[in-house]
């Protein structure tokens, strides 16, 4: 099970849901008056169902459950695909799907079809991007030998087009419609009430032969995975995003617009591992943040919404020493004399060594004669204080504004012109020397 049947376990275990009856599929909703209706499988029905309600002429799309030898209900779906591979059960499982409901006055069939085509993979078997499972299978599930017929029709059509494009065989199972099952509640304009969820519907780029109509929800042509052999080997961090998503563009904002962490980053809209690198599981959402070291993901942050502290914890747990994250994240503090920078006097910047973000200027530093670095000023901005009544003592401790980790503490017994002393925990700042110096 990968962590988006996970989330969306964890969704059923807090909705409460209409349950099926037991026996028997449910039968689909009444079409209105003059409507048409077929039942599409493209992956993830989230993004199928937001992608098909943004066609014109279409009335209304349904999630649901299609064409499975069981019970239709997501959980009991999610225990036969479990049990298809452990090799336990021969019966065939529901595809995820979606019901379309559309004004034949207003669109066609062979437009329905045609952005079915357009807004989906149908190459890729059981699976559509990350999602893996015969329940992702594509699927045309007809009401009808003409619904039949122009399903083959198009999809040979698209055929022509993929291969000239040099994409693979199309693999969509074009079938009538047996068996179908609405889908839980929850499930149903999931992107309507959840605008910045998971969607992994994503199209091939290739356009349906003298179509006139772009989707109103475009797919975006694919995107080749970026080149391992042009990253860092030793250690790189990769933010895996998604076009519309809103949290990428917070992430973006709030932490890589203003990035100086020694760790390099970048950016991508491939749903795939560098070339050459290995992600241990698939992605489930974006934005998802992977540190590699030697083409080989050691961690993963999956989702942002302006938690930049547990970002920042995150990343330093996997920078930091032992004796550092005591310091950073459990308020430790180092013997004296034994820190690092007790001598430095060069020109320069001391910085937090997660964020690279600039703490103390060295012409700020003193000796204290405590055996810890101690400074006068932080640079304005840099640091945030905090009432600290622990070990029986009332102080003022000092932790970075960018990462929040645990610096030090704050005197009132320092030299002119501020009169304080910041004693800074030495292991914890990583200097920087001035250019030249």
């Amino acid at each position: 099970m990968n962590l988006r049947h996970i989330l969306r376990s964890a969704v059923c275990a807090i909705l409460t849901v209409s349950a099926v009856a037991a026996g028997a599929a449910d039968k689909p909703p009444a079409a209105r008056s003059g409507s048409e209706s077929i039942v599409l499988g493209m992956g993830c029905f989230w993004g199928a169902e937001k992608r098909m309600a943004a066609v014109p002429g279409v009335l209304d799309v349904e999630s649901g459950y299609a064409n499975g030898d069981i019970q239709g209900g997501y959980n009991a779906i999610l225990a036969q695909e479990k049990a298809i591979r452990a090799g336990q059960s021969n019966k065939r499982n529901h595809a995820e799907v979606v019901k379309v409901t559309f004004d034949p006055a207003k669109t066609t069939l062979e437009k329905v079809l045609i952005q079915f085509w357009e807004n989906h993979d149908p190459t890729q078997g059981d699976r559509q991007g990350n999602d893996v499972g015969s329940n992702y299978r594509s699927a045309i599930y007809t009401a009808g030998e003409a619904q039949q017929a122009l399903a083959l029709k198009t999809r040979d059509a698209y055929q022509k087009a993929l291969s000239a494009a040099g994409r693979g065989r199309i693999t969509t199972e074009i079938a009538p419609l047996k068996a179908y099952f609405r889908a839980e509640d929850y499930h149903q304009d999931y992107l309507v009430k959840n605008p910045d969820g998971y969607c992994g519907l994503g199209g091939t780029g290739v356009k349906y032969p003298g179509s006139d109509a772009t989707p109103m929800a475009k797919a975006p042509a694919r995107v080749r995975p970026l080149d391992g052999a042009r990253l860092n080997q030793q250690r790189q961090l990769v933010v895996f995003e998604a076009e519309d998503c809103a949290y990428c563009r917070q992430f973006k904002a709030e932490v890589l617009d203003r990035w100086k962490s020694p760790v390099p980053v970048v950016r991508t809209l491939a749903p795939e591992a560098p070339t050459g690198w290995t992600l241990e599981k698939p992605l489930f959402a974006t934005p998802t943040i992977v540190l590699f070291e030697k083409g080989k993901e050691v961690s993963r942050y999956t989702g942002y919404n302006g938690d930049q502290a547990r970002f920042w914890k995150w990343l330093g747990f996997h920078l930091l020493t032992p004796a550092q994250q005591k310091i950073a994240f459990e308020q430790g503090t180092e013997r004296p004399g034994t820190g690092s920078h007790l001598d430095e006097k060069r020109p320069g910047t001391f910085v937090d060594p997660i964020t690279g973000a600039a703490l103390f200027r060295s012409d700020t530093k003193f000796d204290s004669g405590t055996g810890w670095p101690s400074f006068f000023n932080p640079l304005p901005g840099s640091i945030t204080l905090h009432e600290d009544v622990s070990h029986g003592m009332r102080r003022v401790e000092v932790r970075s504004a960018s990462s929040g980790i645990h610096l030090g503490h704050v005197f009132d017994d320092g030299p002119p012109p501020s009169g304080k002393r910041y004693c800074i925990n030495g292991n914890v700042l990583q200097f920087v020397p001035d250019q030249g110096k």
